[in-house]
């Protein structure tokens, strides 16, 4: 296990942790979550051995084999896949004593390092590298690309897969969703569910959170508390810790009653009942405050539009995409006041390209694109972040397209933004990606957009900033249509979502669970086919040996989830028998016992549900097990 004692922690004069406690037990998937500064970085540190604990302990197995998402690049000339398979040292120790008892004819070294390689995997590395590759949205060309003819962001994957590929009992991963896409993220996440080892996660993606981890880790005032489930449990959970719990709620509420009272008033009235529909919609997706949130720095709205078109763009029959190379086809897509699309599809389909025509930054190939007369659009973009003045503070940005306004006002603006104090005037040449991610989408929140573009928003955002921008799009009246990697974010304020794929947009029917069925059906319709022929009649040995291998690999986490399964189902059945045991003693049905039978009824049917649940789920499992269990043998 981990084990954090009386931990104290100190970078430089700031001191990050003091007299923290933490446990985590072997196998346990854990997420790290806290302000930015708190220490979550310096903890992975001081885990890899980098940092000493400037008080108190920090211990855990010395056996333990760590794996770590690296943030830098310094072996450019690598192949790509040559360079994930770099991530496992032991393999290539083995490979290299291998080439030099080949060269001096040490047959006995060979013999015994033969036997080394196959015990570490190494007849299946490749194929198991390509894989990892292959589900972080790499084609097989880019495989064979050097690292140096990537950009940023794929290195970063690179690393990913890299610390993926490195066989560990302990895996740390630091934001490793920033940089990929939807597809990627759910990919990673299945990965990650199948993790045989303790792992430690930093992220601000809360369905990511949801979906992986059992435990978070909430760094906060100094101090590790541990809640027990995903980040939605977290909230629960830290809600009932908060004595601000009903201010927040008061809060909430006057925003609710200020938005039912416009809708009473205008929904009758034929000039404003588009507005009132929107607000409509809007009351319907807007989330209940937790009080988990109530001590964000973040408040802010994206100011209302004094003047509206319909339609405010209204593109037919287009042609997208750069110079001669045609992208997209045939492009019909009409957006309205109001209207809220979230675009799905898979990695390089074209989802950015539909973005910067829309935007103004591309012109269509052929075809129409109609702008309304009124239409002032907001349009996010990562790449939008280096166009800032390096030498400019926030309030200067802010100064120079709101000449004539008050500073304070300004400056009021962007404190709801988070930039308070001296950071409203320190240039924004040493801020954070997130701290740039946030001055951009005050600019644009300043601007009076009536339609917002918005291409991945979150990504370098925290989580309180991710809520605050949720929450801000919620009371939007203007249009929105966005790309982003964050579901919730989708969820929470959409309507309806489209599809580019194959070279067209289309509306796509469903939600985001069957975005996700209709990617891994994607996914196999386009996977390479091998063209290699089979000979019947010549069985390759070593082949077999590596796909047993493989699937020995696959089969230990499926038989430990289906044994965590039966346990956790057997003790639901304990339960369930002294409940009702309770309710077959004729006292309990006295009026004095009412308040207990409620209970009693309410506990039955909680675990009446989720034994159903986890039995279907049991059930599964047993029949992946007997078939991989089929494979296998066939393959011995």
């Amino acid at each position: 296990m981990i084990r954090l004692q009386s931990l104290t922690l100190q970078r430089g004069p700031q001191r990050l942790l003091e007299d923290a406690e933490l446990t985590l037990h072997a196998g346990q998937k854990a997420g790290l979550i806290g302000a930015n500064g708190a220490g979550k970085s310096s903890l992975f540190a001081l885990l890899r051995g980098e940092l000493s604990p400037d008080n108190g302990n920090c211990s855990m197995p010395p056996d333990w084999r760590i794996a770590h998402m690296r943030q830098e690049v310094d072996t450019l000339d690598r192949l790509a896949v040559d360079y994930v398979l770099d991530g496992d040292v032991r393999l290539r120790q083995i490979q290299n004593d291998l080439a030099a008892a080949e060269a001096s004819h040490d047959n006995a070294a060979l013999a015994r390092l033969h036997v080394e390689l196959d015990s570490a995997d190494g007849y299946t590395a490749d194929a198991r590298a390509r894989k990892l590759l292959a589900g972080l949205g790499f084609t097989n060309e880019q495989m064979e690309r050097r690292v140096g003819d990537f950009s940023g962001g794929w290195r970063m994957r690179l690393n990913l897969a890299q610390a993926l590929m490195c066989p560990s009992d302990l895996l740390l991963l630091d934001e490793p969703t920033n940089h990929l896409d939807l597809d990627a993220i759910l990919w990673l996440e299945d990965w990650l569910k199948g993790y045989p080892g303790t792992l430690l996660l930093i992220s601000h993606d809360r369905d990511f959170l949801d979906a992986v981890v059992d435990h978070v880790a909430h760094v906060e005032q100094k101090k590790i508390t541990l809640y027990r489930g995903g980040y939605s449990a977290f909230e629960r959970a830290r809600a009932e810790r908060l004595a601000q719990q009903q201010q927040a709620y008061e809060k909430q509420q006057a925003q609710r009653a200020h938005m039912e009272k416009y809708i009473a008033r205008f929904k009758a009235q034929a000039t404003k009942a588009r507005q009132a529909q929107s607000r409509i919609k809007a009351l319907e997706r807007m989330e209940e405050l937790s009080a988990a949130h109530v001590d964000s720095p973040f408040n802010f709205t994206f100011r209302e539009s004094d003047k509206i078109s319909s339609p405010l763009l209204d593109m037919a029959d287009a042609q997208l995409g750069y110079g001669d190379k045609a992208v997209l086809q045939k492009v019909k897509l009409q957006l309205a006041p109001g209207a809220r699309i979230g675009l799905l599809g898979p990695n390089g389909a074209g989802k950015s390209t539909l973005i910067k025509n829309l935007a103004g930054e591309l012109s269509p190939l052929s075809g129409r694109l109609y702008r309304g007369e009124n239409t002032t659009v907001g349009y996010f973009a990562q790449h939008q972040l280096d166009s800032l003045d390096a030498k400019a503070s926030p309030l200067l940005h802010l100064q120079r397209i709101a000449p004539t306004e008050r500073e304070q006002t300004l400056r009021d603006f962007l404190g709801g933004f988070d930039f308070r104090g001296a950071r409203l005037e320190e240039p924004v040449l040493n801020f954070s990606g997130g701290e740039k991610a946030r001055l951009a989408l005050a600019l644009i929140a300043w601007d009076k957009p009536n339609l917002l573009l918005l291409d991945e928003p979150t990504n370098h955002l925290d989580l309180e900033m991710r809520l605050a921008l949720t929450m801000a799009l919620q009371e939007f009246s203007g249009a929105v249509l966005v790309v982003s990697h964050d579901r919730h974010l989708l969820k929470s304020t959409t309507d309806n979502f489209m599809l580019v794929a194959d070279g067209v947009v289309e509306e796509f029917d469903g939600d985001l669970d069957d975005y996700t069925r209709w990617l891994a059906d994607y996914r196999q319709r386009n996977a390479p086919v091998s063209n290699t022929p089979v000979n019947p009649d010549k069985t390759d040995k070593k082949a077999q040996r590596q796909q047993a291998a493989a699937l020995r690999q696959q089969l230990a986490p499926h038989k430990r989830e289906a044994e965590k399964l039966e346990k956790e189902l057997n003790t639901l059945h304990e339960k369930l028998a002294k409940v009702e045991a309770a309710l077959g003693d004729s006292a309990i049905y006295e009026a004095a016992n009412k308040d207990k039978l409620r209970d009693l009824l309410a506990d039955q049917a909680k675990l009446k549900a989720r034994e159903a649940e986890v039995e279907e789920a049991w059930m599964e499992a047993l029949e992946l097990l007997e078939s991989m269990q089929a494979e296998l043998e066939a393959l011995s």
